[in-house]
């Protein structure tokens, strides 16, 4: 199967931000033209994150919650148990992706997500991301270097949105945050919602097909995952 055939899946569990944001970014800086595409899967412990251009008015409370600067783009996001985070580390030039093809990959998917769910949602042109009803569900921001992408999407589905509360949620004041577990009537089944969501980011990469890997990627394990954290 060739690199291009299939994009890998790997599920990074439950991580700290800053060591998954440097080996994202170590492997967009180090790969080859023939390496593999990649999606990371994760979710993080408690996190404020600030994009390249945030501003420090949008934090509006200590909460204890460590904030790290960040070189996607946007504002300031939290990120939680609960949260479903994709990271795709894609070739956009391989696979005949625009940047702007890849934003509306990682808010389609969504999308058709919760229309699976009977949940009318959308993204807006004047900011990234996907909306229920005024309120956001999932925040995005993206990097390419190289002509190939990192950083993602973060989609609530069953989690505690109170850190939001401390924050205007990617630089809009009184933004209300919402999550797929309000939304419907029965428990979230995260691992569904995982395959449901890659499913439709395949379909809009080119109808690239997708392989879960069991491992951690093994180029990146030892140097960056050595923490004890499984």
């Amino acid at each position: 199967m060739s690199a291009l055939d299939a994009i890998e899946v790997f599920c990074l569990g439950r991580r700290s931000y800053e060591p998954v944001w440097a080996a994202m970014k170590a492997y967009t800086d180090t790969r080859g033209d023939d390496d593999p595409d990649q999606i990371w899967v994760v979710e993080h412990d408690p996190v404020f994150t600030q994009g390249q251009s945030g501003k420090a008015e949008h934090i509006l409370a200590s909460t204890g919650i460590p904030l790290v600067q960040t070189d996607r783009g946007g504002q300031v996001t939290y990120h939680g148990p609960g949260q479903l985070v994709m990271y795709p580390l894609i070739n956009l030039r391989r696979r005949g992706v625009g940047v702007r093809d890849m934003v509306s990959a990682l808010e389609q998917c969504v999308v058709e997500s919760l229309a699976d769910h009977g949940i009318s949602a959308a993204a807006r042109p004047d900011a990234p991301g996907v909306y229920v009803n005024q309120c956001k569900i999932a925040s995005l921001g993206l990097r390419v270097r190289k002509g190939a992408s990192y950083h993602g999407v973060a989609y609530n589905l069953d989690m505690d949105l109170t850190p939001f509360s401390a924050i205007n949620p990617c630089g809009y004041a009184g933004l209300q945050m919402t999550q797929l577990a309000d939304l419907i009537t029965k428990a979230v089944d995260q691992s569904a919602e995982m395959h449901r969501v890659l499913g439709h980011l395949a379909h809009h990469l080119n109808d690239a097909s997708w392989v879960m890997r069991p491992d951690l990627p093994a180029a990146l394990a030892d140097t960056f995952f050595d923490t004890g954290q499984r």
